[in-house]
């Protein structure tokens, strides 16, 4: 199961993590491009690893374990080490944190769900967050210092990831509640001690 392609390709998108957090730490021009395209690669893998288990029938738990864990630990390491080396312009730091939140929440809803046999399906608005989560996160690695490594300082680099960045947060508190309140349904309330 390790081995097949699918989980081989969610595992390279953790070992990603320790390359990616390195090049950020460098604060250079040509290492803050790699690191952006590092993480694009990463994020492709995101998509493959779930095409090729499809086409190819190669579904396991370790599969569906792993998958989430590596996108969570993915962007959670890329917010963080740009939040500490203050690579967050335009106040980043506020849509990083509502992100990290509710992708806490919802695992922990999910893990709680499952003992009751209740999963909670991606929705298409969850799928429009993690793109906007995904370009914002790209696009702030990348930063003005990319923008001028390919002579295109005219373009504000920073201020568009930011941008992307909270409206993914945005995105992030509307599926966050939407998620929460479909949890809330299937909670069961305590059981109650008949009175003799």
């Amino acid at each position: 199961m390790l081995t097949d392609l699918p989980n081989l390709l969610t595992l390279s998108r953790i070992a990603a993590i320790p390359v990616l957090v390195g090049l950020v730490a460098a604060r250079g021009e040509a290492t803050d491009l790699v690191a952006c395209l590092v993480f694009i690669a990463a994020g492709i893998t995101d998509y493959l690893d779930g095409h090729i288990a499809r086409s190819r029938q190669q579904f396991s738990d370790l599969g569906r374990m792993l998958d989430p864990i590596a996108d969570k630990l993915l962007v959670g390491a890329s917010l963080m080490v740009m939040a500490g080396l203050g690579r967050l312009p335009f106040g980043g730091l506020y849509p990083a944190i509502v992100i990290l939140l509710r992708e806490i929440l919802v695992s922990g809803l999910r893990e709680h769900l499952a003992a009751s046999r209740v999963s909670l399906p991606v929705t298409r608005l969850a799928k429009w967050k993690t793109t906007a989560q995904m370009a914002s996160i790209g696009t702030l690695l990348a930063g003005d210092s990319t923008a001028r490594l390919l002579h295109i300082a005219w373009l504000p680099v920073g201020l568009i990831g930011s941008v992307l960045l909270w409206i993914a947060a945005l995105l992030t508190l509307v599926t966050g509640w939407d998620y929460l309140s479909t949890g809330f349904r299937h909670v069961r309330p305590p059981a109650t001690k008949a009175v003799p």
